[in-house]
Parts: C-alpha cells; structure tokens; sequence
C-alpha cells in the first residue's frame, strides 16, 4: 500500500523516468572528423571512426602522420575496389605518404569498437631556419 505522503515523489520519479531525464539511453558511435589546428605548414584533424560506418571517399595530398590514439584495424579501399589492411596500435605514430594523382580511397574500421586518431598532414615544406 503506498501511503499519501509519498505519491507525489512517485509521481516525480515516474515523470522523471519517463521524460529520459533519470535516465541515458547509450549513444552510438559516429564516424566523424574534428579539425584541432591549422596553419601555412600543418593541418592537424582528429578523426573516430566508429565501427563499420566508412569515411567518404577522399583523398591526401600531402604526406602525414596519424597518431593512434586507440588502436585498431581499417581497411582502406580505393574508388577502384581494391584494398588493403592496416593494424594502427595504440600510443604509436605512422607515417603516410601523399595519394598517388586521381587516387581516392575510404577507410573502415573492421573491429567492434571505434578508433580515435590524430593526423598531422604536412601542407609544404617548413620555412629555413
């Protein structure tokens, strides 16, 4: 039996509960790229790319350096079907040549949880000093 006093905290908790303020639902991951820094030298993105959902078709112009910041496996398919497969492990730093002229590609994460990266893409050479 529930006594008076108590049905308007009941009410307040099943308002609470229903309107999803009590409560989070898990969101899930989105594939996306964040611009960090940009200058005439560098352009520097982190990117997350979530499980199974590919970056668009694109393409570097410039040789980089990803930084895996969580580690995982990508398969990096090209416009014309072909593919490959990379393994970037957490805490280390890969270097990534310029895309040949007309090459584009897409990269997809294989695994179940999604990979964080940070890139540093060179946009000329660095003024003498």
């Amino acid at each position: 039996m529930v006594h008076c006093r108590k049905l308007p905290l009941l009410a307040l908790f099943l308002a609470a509960v229903y309107s999803g303020s009590a409560i989070t639902q898990p969101t899930s991951p989105v594939t996306r790229r964040t611009p960090q820094f940009e200058n005439e030298s560098v352009r520097v993105w982190r990117s997350s790319i979530a499980p199974h959902q590919p970056l668009t078709m694109h393409r570097h112009e410039s040789g980089r350096v990803l930084v895996a910041l969580t580690g995982g496996t990508v398969k990096i398919v090209k416009e014309s079907g072909e593919s490959r497969t990379v393994t970037w492990e957490s805490g280390k730093a890969y270097w990534l040549p310029a895309d040949p002229p007309g090459d584009r590609h897409a990269d997809l994460n294989e695994g179940r949880e999604p990979i964080e990266v940070m890139v540093v893409e060179l946009k000329a050479p660095a003024p003498a000093r």
